[in-house]
């Protein structure tokens, strides 16, 4: 696929990735500069000119827009270049279309597309018969243009349902988690920073990680253990880019509920970005939009190994919070301290809110008695890596030597069919 684009000095490398990610080859870039956008072609008429010639030279079926373009001045581009044109927007679906697998993806960009088209019905219909007055000229009730937009109309209605019901379902698996006093982390970042590769090295969960722009899509959960503080839900969100269409954001939200519903926020940094505070201030940008700018953050600072002089070190704010981890996850240097962050963070909370789910703290030497009806209990102490010795009395109950802290005891005790013994 040939392309031109017209793109602004600041985003002109974020825009090549984009035009790279969706699978075009850039021939070339044209920039330019406006005080306000032409009504007609959102460009100048000399610009507009210098990009037909650059279209004709070069034989190019795809000119790509870095801005929101109306219907009208891509239609009248499309006329100028006789060849496709695209915006921002439609670049960015095209790409969400490409990485969505799941069926809630697939949902949540067809919402996507649907309503994008919704607003560009107006291109390519001037062949179609239209409703006309007098003898033997009179259309029909309904003209095509109508028509589509009507059946566009109900299928987004459908998709609204149906994405509803997802959401639903969402919430009572998060509901289920709250009852089971399981805790959720979600990852989240501009898009390109390693949320994938450092979900995959504390999951090892073979999630798909390229150097890539939206290289994941769909939401992906897992469970980690970590040691004494027992079992987080780790989630992997949709990364985010500057200048985000709203109506991108309202369409993945049953995704980015997941970032809302969560208990802490891993907040991964590309350390070795010149425009690292942008793009923390972008993330943020979004954060707010869908009610998580409250949510407690830890930043992950990224890809050290390309900082000479970096190390792996956790930062720690005056009160004990650990504020930021500096790693590399793609060589896996300072992921273990992503976990120690993660259950210091959970025990200073359960410090501060009288938290009693486990949590990590001084350990010590437990007996239990577990009856056979609590088989799952049982299962989850060796997940969590703290038996230490187990046994079977006449009885057929489980006599369990445990490894554990003081929150996880009180934890323990409140779970049907276990009993501390002395």
């Amino acid at each position: 696929m040939d392309i031109r684009g017209l793109g602004g000095a600041g985003d002109l490398e974020e825009f090549r990735l984009l035009a790279s990610s969706a699978g075009a080859e850039i021939l070339q870039v044209l920039t330019g500069s406006r005080n306000s956008p032409d009504p007609k072609y959102f460009i100048g008429s000399g610009k507009a000119e210098e990009l037909h010639r650059a279209v004709v030279d070069g034989a190019a079926d795809l000119v790509i827009f870095d801005h929101t373009l109306s219907p009208a001045q891509e239609r009248n581009l499309e006329k100028l270049c006789q060849c496709r044109v695209l915006d921002r927007t439609g670049l960015i679906l095209d790409i969400f279309a490409q990485r969505a697998h799941t069926f809630e993806g697939k949902l949540q960009v067809e919402l996507a597309q649907l309503r994008h088209l919704s607003t560009r019905l107006v291109r390519g219909w001037t062949h179609l018969e239209r409703q006309k007055g007098g003898i033997g000229l009179r259309g029909p009730g309904e003209t095509q243009l109508e028509t589509d937009r009507r059946l566009i109309g109900e299928r987004i209605k459908a998709l609204r349902k149906r994405l509803d019901k997802v959401c639903q379902q969402r919430q009572l698996r998060r509901q289920s988690r709250s009852k089971s006093d399981m805790r959720t982390v979600s990852l989240v970042g501009y898009t390109n920073t390693g949320k994938s590769t450092l979900f995959n090295q504390l999951t090892s969960a073979g999630v798909y990680a390229a150097d890539q722009l939206f290289a994941t899509l769909d939401p992906t959960l897992r469970r980690v253990s970590l040691p004494m503080a027992g079992e987080v839900i780790l989630a992997d969100t949709v990364g985010f880019v500057r200048q985000l269409p709203h109506g991108l954001v309202a369409a993945f939200r049953a995704t980015l509920e997941e970032t809302v519903a969560a208990d802490l926020l891993l907040h991964v940094i590309d350390v070795s970005d010149p425009l690292r505070d942008e793009c923390v201030a972008q993330v943020n940008e979004v954060l707010a939009e869908v009610g998580a700018e409250a949510l407690p953050q830890i930043e992950v600072l990224n890809k050290i190994d390309r900082v000479e002089g970096l190390e792996p070190r956790i930062e720690y704010d005056d009160s004990g919070l650990p504020r930021r981890v500096w790693i590399s996850a793609r060589d896996g240097r300072g992921v273990d301290l992503v976990r120690q962050a993660i259950a210091d963070f959970f025990l200073h909370s359960a410090a501060q809110q009288g938290d009693d789910r486990p949590v990590l703290t001084t350990r010590s030497l437990q007996h239990l008695r577990l009856l056979p009806s609590a088989g799952r209990l049982r299962a989850q102490l060796f997940e969590w890596e703290i038996v230490v010795g187990e046994s079977v009395n006449e009885d057929g109950d489980w006599l369990i030597d445990v490894n554990v802290s003081p929150s996880m005891l009180g934890f323990l005790e409140k779970q049907a069919g276990c009993f501390v013994t002395a």
